[in-house]
């Protein structure tokens, strides 16, 4: 029945695409798009959010504390089994792998993404797996962004646009906030977009937003009322934040891939790391519970006027009323929530970092505000700095202050805290990125040299591929043969430069057209002068396995406009770099979404 309505469905697509002129059938799969993602985000959403009612009312009732800590095991051990049964064995986590289908796979995402995503998150987040919903919903919207285009022959920039739609929607319908989702598409996934490219965006982004408040509970949705009016007189405690949220994103981002690394060196079968790791995590949640999940419960209640309740249904409660025991409290679960995130995904868990960057941000804000009211050296509204840190560690790991800014604003209902936004965002994004030159979403595939979107240039040239440009039919000399065999070759051909090579193919030297311009027409010295005498070492060497960019960086040091290139060290061929930057400019044509 399911089947037969998709396909009526994607005939009355196809029919719209027909009757519809390009710009406008991309408006539509905007809508569709928006739509696939947003039910993606309810699915996901309800599924934890029921578990964590459950668990919440069983441990009221029954005082059953260790229900906390058996269900992220159970969680983790269901994702292992089913990525082994179903998926083929592997799934891809986090958003980073959005960048390297943009860059290296044509915005061709896995059909297999659109609901393994789904699934695995729910299991692992949804039974209590301290990570986050954001990053699987991303990916899905993405991939019915890729997917959908596929489906009806869209070229590379509509399919990377509706990835964008994709991403966008996910996170606008995460949190009832379509700027933020519109943002995080273009600031953190998108190489480059004009600005016509944005109406599509925010059609999805819009329409994912609407969606989410239609069908799901506000309780669910992470959002705020309660806040205090900014008072300008706090800007220096605003700014001591920023720098705090910045040094506590690189703490965060350094112990994360260390868990990780970790668990990947780990000589042990799925399962096994699954329980160990699990067993862990299960440890930590007994003792601190607010790791147990998105934690988007307890960030509410630390912004309300009755942090305390933190502290019920733990081993603390009879501290419940002190406020120092809260404080301390908080510190820990802080300074312990990038391990129980590193121990989930790490051992065989699918979630996300978003969501863990809002929890820790929320905790920081409210540790580092109270506990300067606790010493009595200020009265600091610490809602507001619980909101506000939110935005501080969002923006250093993510490298996204523009979202974590309008992400904030918006679902804090309004734009009140703009200013004190703005300060912490970018002062934590301007710490972070001193330390950590990438964020920590794409670090990996920046070391790999795959695709990073910190510098535009950057990002181009990682998406080509230096083996396509190396001119391989250039003619070569001997170093021992005098210039008539040379100038023959100069004027029967293009050539203005030529490799010196001995029977082995070993790059003895090079000789350019204009080392030999001054003799070119002196018979004699062309006769008697062998090419030894004339031949200069090359100022650099490239080799095929070179990334763009370093090739790059070698004609920008050496001003040189031709390298030789040597494979396993014998002379291969040449670049040029006309034919380099001419390569480039057709890629950035082609990436650019307009």
């Amino acid at each position: 029945m399911l089947k037969k309505y998709f396909s009526k469905l994607e005939i009355i697509i196809a029919f719209a695409q027909s009757m519809l002129t390009p710009k406008q059938f991309i408006f539509l799969s905007a809508v569709l798009v928006g739509i696939s993602s947003a039910f993606a985000v309810i699915v996901l959403k309800t599924f934890a959010h029921w578990v964590f009612s459950f668990a919440t009312y069983v441990n009221g009732i029954l005082k059953l504390g260790f229900l906390n800590s058996i269900l992220p095991i159970i969680g983790i051990l269901l994702t292992v089994l089913v990525v082994k049964k179903v998926l083929g064995g592997t799934i891809q986590k986090g958003t980073s792998q959005i960048l390297y289908a943009v860059a290296k796979k044509a915005s061709i995402i896995p059909k297999k993404q659109m609901y393994a995503q789904i699934v695995t998150s729910s299991l692992t987040v949804g039974l209590g797996g301290s990570a986050g919903l954001e990053s699987p919903i991303v990916i899905t919207g993405a991939a019915f962004g890729s997917n959908y285009a596929q489906k009806y022959k869209l070229s590379y920039k509509d399919r990377t646009l509706l990835i964008g739609c994709g991403v966008a929607a996910g996170i606008a319908a995460a949190f009832n906030a379509p700027i933020a989702g519109v943002l995080f598409a273009i600031e953190v996934l998108l190489v480059d977009v004009s600005i016509a490219a944005f109406t599509p965006i925010m059609i999805a982004a819009a329409t994912g937003a609407l969606v989410s408040v239609i069908a799901l509970d506000e309780e669910i949705l992470l959002s705020f009322k309660q806040q205090q009016s900014f008072d300008y007189h706090n800007i220096a405690y605003y700014i001591l934040l920023g720098l705090f949220t910045g040094f506590i994103s690189i703490y965060y981002s350094r112990n994360f891939q260390k868990v990780e690394h970790f668990f990947a060196r780990l000589k042990l079968s799925p399962y096994k790391k699954a329980l160990f790791g699990a067993s862990i995590l299960a440890i930590l949640i007994f003792i601190f519970p607010t790791l147990f999940g998105e934690g988007y419960e307890s960030i509410k209640t630390l912004s309300e006027n009755d942090p305390g309740k933190l502290l019920e249904n733990t081993l603390f409660s009879g501290f419940r009323d002190n406020s120092w025991a809260l404080l301390v409290f908080v510190g820990f679960t802080m300074m312990l929530k990038v391990f129980a995130t590193g121990i989930t995904l790490g051992s065989g868990g699918n979630g996300g970092n978003f969501a863990p960057s809002l929890f820790l941000g929320s905790y920081v804000g409210f540790f580092f505000s109270k506990f300067l009211n606790l010493t009595g050296l200020t009265k600091l509204p610490v809602s507001n700095f619980t909101l506000v840190g939110m935005a501080g560690i969002l923006s250093g790991l993510f490298h996204a202050p523009l979202t974590a800014i309008f992400l904030i604003a918006e679902i804090t209902g309004g734009y009140n805290l703009m200013i004190p936004l703005m300060i912490v965002a970018s002062i934590s994004f301007a710490i972070s990125k001193r330390f950590e030159k990438h964020s920590m979403d794409v670090k990996n595939l920046a070391k790999k040299g795959h695709a990073f979107t910190s510098n535009k240039d950057t990002n181009i040239l990682s998406t080509l591929e230096t083996t396509s440009i190396i001119q391989t039919d250039y003619l070569t000399v001997s170093a021992d043969e005098n210039l008539e065999r040379l100038v023959d070759l100069i004027s029967h051909s293009n050539q203005v430069i030529f490799a010196v090579v001995d029977t082995e193919k070993n790059l003895l030297g090079i000789v350019h057209f204009n080392d030999i311009r001054e003799i070119i027409f002196n018979s004699y010295r062309v006769k008697y002068t062998l090419v030894r005498e004339i031949m200069t070492n090359p100022a650099e060497i490239i080799s095929p396995d070179d990334s763009m960019e370093t090739v790059m960086n070698k004609f920008e040091k050496s001003k040189k406009v031709f390298l030789p290139v040597l494979q396993e060290g014998k002379y291969y061929g040449f670049i040029s770099k006309s034919f380099a930057l001419e390569a480039y400019r057709t890629k950035l044509k082609s990436m650019t979404i307009e």
